[in-house]
């Protein structure tokens, strides 16, 4: 199994999730042309994905998925109401399958397991995909953390984590105040100290790669996120990746 990013942070985001002959789109916040241009990147093309999976309405995760699974036929994989909750688009919505936000499913090659996180969507969820003997944990839009997202991201063999904004900046910083306490809150993002708290309560022990995602430009930096973590893991700073807004994160293999 091997995952990519494509950019990730409130202009966009998007994953790639590879096992086998299957090819997952996690969430696809840019248009279809930026998204192939940045496929290109990895060496695929639009037609080589399976399925398009969405964790939630917000535009920098879904604005594209509708009108590049339309352009390739895919279909797209969201809760109830997640779907509810987007704009069925000029042309309508392509072939949408409806999940439930407890029960695992299979497209292809990978055995997906969702799980409802606090943010303020009308269902989000996050995934932790397997290939039969890895696992790779995402969950990169939640203002707090609970017991039942710390044991689905136990145990994993790769995790990308929220690390939106640091305190300190956000307080200080140029946001108007609802902005601010809506950032900050429990259906919000995780700042850095948040996520180091999550990470610390989790089964780390087949942890091979870990990478911060979802950095504000504005009110964090990598240096920050990259402490935050390491201290709660206790590595080397550089062990930990980052999920750039323009330039995602190359392939990482998970062995």
């Amino acid at each position: 199994m091997r995952f990519a990013s494509l950019g990730s942070g409130s202009r966009g985001n998007a994953f790639v999730i590879e096992a086998g002959t299957t090819r997952l789109l996690l969430d696809c916040g840019f248009g279809p042309r930026e998204t192939s241009r940045k496929l290109a990147r990895l060496g695929l093309a639009a037609g080589d994905l399976s399925a398009i999976l969405v964790t939630h309405e917000h535009g920098d995760h879904v604005g594209g998925a509708y009108p590049l699974a339309l352009s390739e036929g895919l279909r797209v994989w969201m809760t109830h109401g997640t779907f509810a909750a987007t704009p069925p688009g000029r042309n309508g919505p392509p072939p949408v399958e409806l999940i439930d936000s407890h029960w695992p499913f299979q497209i292809g090659d990978l055995e997906i397991f969702p799980f409802p996180v606090p943010h303020d969507a009308r269902e989000p969820v996050q995934f932790v995909f397997s290939d039969g003997s890895r696992r790779l944990g995402v969950a990169t839009d939640l203002g707090s953390s609970t017991p039942h997202v710390e044991s689905m991201l136990s145990a994993c063999d790769a995790l990308v984590l929220e690390c939106n904004h640091d305190r300190e900046m956000l307080s200080g910083g140029g946001y108007p105040p609802h902005l601010k306490r809506r950032i900050a809150g429990r259906f919000g993002h995780l700042d850095n100290g948040s996520t180091a708290t999550l990470l610390g309560a989790l089964d780390n022990s087949r942890l091979q790669h870990l990478v911060a995602a979802h950095l504000s430009q504005q009110n964090n930096t990598p240096a920050l996120a990259r402490a935050a973590l390491s201290q709660a893991l206790g590595c080397a700073e550089h062990w930990i990746g980052v999920a750039d807004q323009d330039e995602g994160f190359a392939w990482r293999s998970v062995i």
